[in-house]
Parts: C-alpha cells; structure tokens; sequence
C-alpha cells in the first residue's frame, strides 16, 4: 500500500479502514498530497500532525480537519499561509476572532471573504486588508466602502478596486486620480 500511495496519494481512498487509520500510512499519503486527507479516519484527521503536514503540502486539505483542527491557530495559519483563500474552511469562530483576523491580513493572507461580516465593518480590519488587496474592498461594508482613507489605500494598491467605492467617492478627483495612477 506504502508503495501506491507513494506513487499516487489518492490510492488511500482504496485502502481498507485499517489503514486509513494507520498514521504512518497517512501521512505518507498526505506528505505526498495533502488533499489525501479526506480519506483519512476520523481519528487522523483531529491528529494535529496529520493535519498540519496536510495543510502545508496542500492548504485546501483544511477542509478535511476535524471541527477542532479548523478551530485551531496554528493550523488554520499555516493553510492560509499556503493559500488565503482556505481560510474560508476554518471554524467560524476563527474567522470571528478580531485579533487572528487582523494578523492574517495584515500578513497580505486570507480575504475578507471569508471572515464574519461583522468584522467585514470593522476600519482597522479593512484597511489592513485593502493594503495587502485593494479587491478587498468588494467585501467591505458599505460604510467603509465609503470612507475615503479606505477606499485610497485600497486604489492604490489596486485601481480596479474603484468599482467597488461608493458612488459619492466616484466623483472624488483624489480617489480617481490614485486608481488610475495605479491602473491607467
């Protein structure tokens, strides 16, 4: 089995339920492919070491973490570190948590896509994100899609992210001329 997996991680899913549960057969398969953790048991998929070799070979195998795992800090950073948009698999708790929120995007990872909508009207949160992702602003309440520090950092970043200002801000020669510096 150890030789199937090693040639394609997808053969776990063929494998008898004794060696999805096998750990050191697991994580073979998810060292080669982390999305092999789907085929995991239960058990290994709330193994902490399972999971985070999984999330670092592939940030989508998040998805496949038990409800603790997705719930947990390092996990979850270590998927976004990968590709921002797994944060959309981590609990919702997680994507609720103002103090995590904020570190992932003022590191340029996750989108305000995916974390709650209450923090999608929080300033500090937007701004730090639009500076990493003028696009961030498509998320944004429309609040902070009218507020001109935001909107600026965010075309400056990103002119593309004018369509999403509000239309008082369209016909501000400041925010105009910033967008289409950035994007011509």
């Amino acid at each position: 089995v150890l030789a199937a997996i090693s040639q394609d991680a997808g053969a776990l899913q063929f494998a008898s339920d004794k060696l999805k549960g096998d750990r050191d057969v697991v994580r073979e398969a998810v060292s080669q492919h982390g999305l092999a953790l789907q085929y995991a048991s239960e058990d290994l998929k709330d193994d902490i070491e399972v999971v985070l070799t999984a999330v670092r070979k592939n940030s989508p195998a998040l998805e496949f973490a038990s409800a603790e795992l997705k719930g947990d800090k390092e996990v979850v950073l270590e998927a976004v570190n990968g590709y921002g948009w797994a944060l959309q698999y981590a609990s919702e708790d997680l994507r609720g948590d103002r103090d995590f929120i904020l570190e992932v995007v003022s590191q340029g990872r996750g989108s305000l896509e995916y974390v709650s909508e209450n923090l999608r009207g929080d300033r500090e949160v937007v701004l730090e994100a639009v500076r990493h992702d003028g696009q961030s602003l498509r998320y944004a309440s429309d609040e902070l899609k009218n507020d001109r520090e935001v909107v600026l950092e965010a075309v400056k970043g990103d002119g593309w992210a004018l369509q999403y200002t509000s239309e008082e801000l369209l016909g501000d020669k400041e925010v105009l001329m910033a967008a289409v510096k950035q994007n011509g």
